[in-house]
């Protein structure tokens, strides 16, 4: 995965003409850390687990980024991730540098009192190297309010009352509103945008949603709520599909009773890779990355596709995609939606003041649809694609800060600072 990420952000450095050292300093991690979390089994036997955390970059304030618990996490996933979020929090222009990392292990084959103690564990080995000014994790793939509400009380133990610590956490414990849906409401945003081009809205077009979790169902809801037909659903399970529009409401309170979309009677069951393929106007990529490869590229029947995912699409994919004149609205620009809020969730923490569901919601719409708008004027400008314009802004906007701080002066083109 972090090859891709440099594929892309090397294409952006192309269309700059950066030199290689200044790409090296550029995609080279501040701070990689690994740690080893030993813990204890409610049956008292040894658990093992590896713990990440890379820290991207610091040039545009500290670094943000979210906490990963899955099997396959690793220092490759962390540092591309980490990468990721330098550009993601650029492009929205947000006062933040990229971080991520996390714990290679299974939540669903651990018990709530187990993954307690690992996440802990977790937060004594790093917490000389997070903290409110200096990079503050988030929910990521199997994290959740409840964890974020761990690991703030964990780090509070050793720092005094830190909320700011982590964002995400549950309202009820200083957490924002908004917070939970702000990824899949930010998803919808980009869309909105990219249809007004041919004034058309959400109610003209045809969506299916790969993954159901917390993006993909808000997205989902946010966009039927404004009348765009979802047609075809898919999670761990299996996929749903449905050409005359699937009831979303009663898909989530399925979804409550029974975890998983397989079985839902309001739909005909696919298979959860059909997804990918199916006959929309709109594919939401929103599990995992790598979702959308040269082997099933030349058959995505969608317009456009808008990445709530991290990573969804391989350089190949892309490229096939390119070609066929589908649209990518990229992971650092679609999904920005999360860490804008979480962003909003800091700057309430530090500030010891909440804002309003009105307030928080009206400042990501400001947000996304401008992020999204200069990310479209400047590929008009540059015969770019989205992504490639994506890249170039948030690698300008580093550049610029560098310029400031004086950091990198020696080493940017003018290409970085116009």
């Amino acid at each position: 995965m972090l090859e891709a990420t440099n594929l892309f952000f090397n294409r952006a450095a192309d269309h700059l003409e950066l030199s290689d050292k200044l790409r090296t300093v550029l995609q080279t991690p501040r701070r990689v850390v690994r740690v080893e979390i030993v813990t204890e089994s409610d049956e008292g036997e040894i658990l093992h687990h590896l713990g990440y955390r890379v820290q991207h970059n610091t040039i545009r304030g500290p670094m943000k980024g979210g906490l990963r618990f899955h099997p396959s996490m690793d220092e490759d996933h962390a540092a591309s991730l980490a990468s990721l979020m330098t550009w993601k929090t650029a492009v929205v222009d947000i006062p933040y540098g990229g971080a991520k990392g996390g714990i290679n292990c299974d939540p669903s084959k651990l018990s709530k009192a187990e993954l307690h103690r690992i996440t802990t564990t977790f937060v004594e080995l790093i917490r000389e190297i997070i903290g409110p000014t200096i990079d503050i994790p988030a929910p990521d793939v199997n994290t959740n309010g409840e964890i974020m509400a761990w690991i703030m009380d964990e780090y509070s133990k050793y720092y005094g009352f830190s909320p700011a610590v982590v964002t995400g956490k549950p309202v009820d414990l200083f957490g924002s509103l908004g917070r939970e849906e702000a990824t899949g409401r930010g998803v919808m945003y980009a869309l909105e945008e990219y249809l007004k081009q041919d004034e058309r809205t959400l109610a003209d077009v045809s969506v299916a949603i790969q993954g159901f979790g917390n993006v993909g169902s808000h997205a989902a809801r946010l966009i039927a709520e404004r009348g765009g037909r979802i047609v075809a659903v898919s999670d761990i399970s299996g996929g749903i599909a449905n050409d005359k529009g699937i009831d979303v409401p009663a898909l989530l309170t399925w979804i409550g009773e029974n975890q998983v979309v397989q079985g839902f009677p309001g739909a005909d069951q696919i298979d959860g890779a059909e997804v990918l393929t199916y006959k929309a106007d709109v594919l939401i990529p929103a599990a995992l990355e790598d979702a959308i490869t040269a082997d099933n590229a030349e058959q995505v029947q969608a317009e456009v596709v808008v990445e709530a995912a991290n990573g969804p699409t391989t350089p190949d994919a892309h490229d096939i995609l390119h070609r066929r004149d589908i649209t990518v609205i990229p992971d650092i620009l679609a999904n920005a939606g999360g860490v804008t809020v979480s962003y909003f969730e800091w700057s309430q923490n530090i500030q010891q003041f909440r804002w309003e569901l009105e307030r928080v919601n009206q400042e990501l719409e400001r947000i996304m649809r401008r992020s999204y708008a200069d990310v479209a004027l400047l590929a008009k400008n540059n015969g770019l694609d989205l992504r490639t314009a994506a890249f170039v802004l948030a690698i300008k906007r580093v550049g610029k800060a560098a310029a400031a701080r004086k950091s990198l002066g020696h080493l940017l083109p003018k290409s970085l600072l116009d």
